[in-house]
């Protein structure tokens, strides 16, 4: 129990002491943006450093947001005809090199097993050393990602057009040995989904890949409550092995840009290294044509940063843990087990309506520090009940995005909280589509380009002269990337903005995470 550093705080059950007060400092956004994102993921309990370099462990509340994010997509995979399989963690040396433009995209990244057993150490007892006696006859990567055995295992599949498509999806963690890492939006390891699917035309795979495009912008917007662009990356941001790649961008609240989720038109790249043929309608052998998709944890990330303030989460109500939490008033068993009965029914008749309500009546901590808690936790509503509240048959509701706080009727209040938690939804992507949409500014010259991306950053809409080598320039003396091309760009005719040569339209340009 934490003591008091004042008389006054004895008696004022809303007082935070100084000790509690300390523990949820976290750094403004306006002094130093990374530090306050690193503050906030482990001061709101979603993640904590582990031992392993580059890893994290996600802590409970972390995990339930990850949760709720993976049901919403599950359902919405399976209702486009998805079903999940899993395939294994470790991917042959030989297999992963099938695919050139793949094994060479991520080549750096790998972890490879090489040996399969430890022994006692003769020289240092206590001590564990690689037995050189059991190395594996073949190395094996730790998956980046699973094209490579996915497709090795369609080959036994897929004999003939009736076996076609394949719609499967795979809940799994990946290894990626990024050197420098940060919680949730790049670690060596993360949880992600990688959908992977086969068809018989050309045609199927590119209506599937804009399909998951469209089903991860559907999320992010009405779920995540975060607008995006939707897009096609450039040839030097495509993903290795790939066609062509579909994007959404997401704009964070210090002007990077955060890629949230990307599809895949793989084409018959990955059929011909495997030899995955089929034999058509027209009784002819023929390659089969892919895509692959994928969101990861890294969706946690872009949420914080999209939405949260200096005093911790703002948790879009469809995916907070916790959508309503009641917090008791009272100063004696009494009181307490006045307001205990009241709260239950409030909290059964919220139930009812599916909302995630949690009533918190552990008397180890004062109302003030709970209150601390769960604004630092992103909870949308709160609800403060005092014996004082049931007698004028009211109750205080406070909402986490506007801050602004209210006595409500407890007559119909279920009620009452199910629209206000759709209002909240609304106004925190309301409030992150207002920020995006005024940060999508064009840049007509290479000086209006560089002045933007330094003093306002956001999108930067300029011309491009659609070549690599224009691209990489651009990178090197910006550190800005080309996000995506918009789906729905309109043609015009420009220069671009580094060499003065023709382009035919204009593209998204930012610094990213």
């Amino acid at each position: 129990m934490l003591i008091c550093t004042s008389a006054k705080n004895r008696f004022n059950p809303f007082a935070v002491t100084k000790t509690e007060e300390m523990s949820k400092e976290i750094t403004s956004r306006s002094e130093d943006y990374s530090q306050w994102y690193n503050d906030l993921v482990l001061k709101a309990g979603l993640a904590d450093y582990s031992a392993v370099r580059g890893c994290m462990v996600i802590k409970p509340y972390g995990y339930a947001l990850w949760e709720n994010m993976r049901d919403v997509l599950d359902k919405m995979f399976k209702d486009t005809g998805h079903q999940n399989a899993y395939f294994p963690l470790f991917v042959p040396k030989s297999l992963f090199e099938a695919e050139e433009k793949n094994a060479e995209g991520f080549a750096k990244e790998c972890a490879v097993v090489t040996h399969y057993r430890l022994k006692n150490d003769p020289a240092n007892p206590g001590k564990l050393i690689v037995d050189p006696e059991a190395k594996l006859e073949e190395e094996l990567v730790v998956r980046p990602t699973s094209e490579a055995i996915i497709w090795n295992t369609y080959k036994k599949w897929i004999q003939s057009y009736r076996d076609l498509p394949i719609l499967i999806n795979q809940w799994a963690n990946v290894v990626r040995w990024e050197m420098r890492t940060r919680l949730f939006l790049r670690t060596a390891e993360f949880l992600w989904q990688e959908g992977h699917t086969a068809h018989a035309t050309k045609e199927e795979a590119v209506e599937e890949t804009v399909k998951m495009l469209n089903v991860y912008a559907d999320f992010a917007e009405n779920w995540m409550a975060m607008p995006v662009v939707k897009g096609v990356k450039s040839a030097n941001e495509r993903f290795a092995g790939a066609e062509d790649t579909y994007c959404i961008e997401a704009l964070m609240q210090d002007g990077k840009a955060l890629q949230a989720g990307t599809s895949h038109f793989l084409g018959q790249n990955f059929a011909k290294a495997f030899d995955v043929t089929f034999i058509n309608k027209e009784n002819k052998a023929e390659s089969v044509w892919a895509t692959s998709w994928g969101v990861s944890t890294r969706l946690i990330g872009a949420l914080v940063m999209a939405h949260s303030d200096d005093d911790g989460l703002i948790l879009p109500p469809k995916l907070a843990p916790i959508q309503v939490v009641l917090v008791p008033i009272y100063k004696g068993p009494e009181s307490k087990e006045t307001i205990d009965a009241k709260a239950n029914e409030i909290v059964n008749q919220l139930k009812a309506k599916g909302i995630k309500v949690k009533y918190d009546n552990d008397d180890n901590s004062r109302p003030g520090w709970k209150f601390a808690e769960y604004e630092m936790k992103g909870v949308p509503v709160r609800v403060a009940l005092g014996l004082r509240d049931i007698e004028n048959n009211v109750a205080e509701v406070a909402r986490r995005d506007t801050k602004e706080k209210k006595s409500m009727s407890m007559d119909g209040l279920a009620e009452t909280i199910e629209h206000l938690l759709n209002e909240i939804q609304e106004n925190i992507f309301s409030k992150a589509m207002t920020f995006r949409n005024e940060h999508i500014t064009k840049a007509e010259n290479w000086e209006e380009f560089q002045q933007l991306l330094d003093t306002k950053g956001g999108f930067v809409s300029a011309h491009w002269d659609g070549t690599s080598e224009t691209e990489d320039k651009i990178k090197n003396l910006t550190k800005a990337t080309i996000r995506c091309i918009p789906n729905d760009n309109l043609m015009e005719e420009g220069s671009c903005i580094l060499t003065g040569n023709p382009s035919s339209q204009r593209v998204l340009f930012a610094r990213a995470y």
